[in-house]
């Protein structure tokens, strides 16, 4: 009986160490991917650098 108890205890920390460890993961892909947006907006909003845009250059 307690060793079922036991092992039973043991897979409830093993599912709560492992929900945890998938949150985290989570939370940093979460964090990487605003971090990527964030970045990716600030260089599209930006001005773009002085005689770019004047132009059409039709040999291109």
């Amino acid at each position: 009986m307690n060793t079922d108890l036991s092992t039973q205890m043991l897979s409830m920390n093993a599912a709560s160490l492992q929900n945890s460890v998938q949150i985290a993961v989570f939370k940093k892909q979460h964090d990487m991917q605003t971090d990527l947006l964030n970045t990716l907006m600030q260089t599209a909003l930006s001005a773009p650098p002085p005689g770019q845009g004047l132009k059409i250059d039709k040999q291109a």
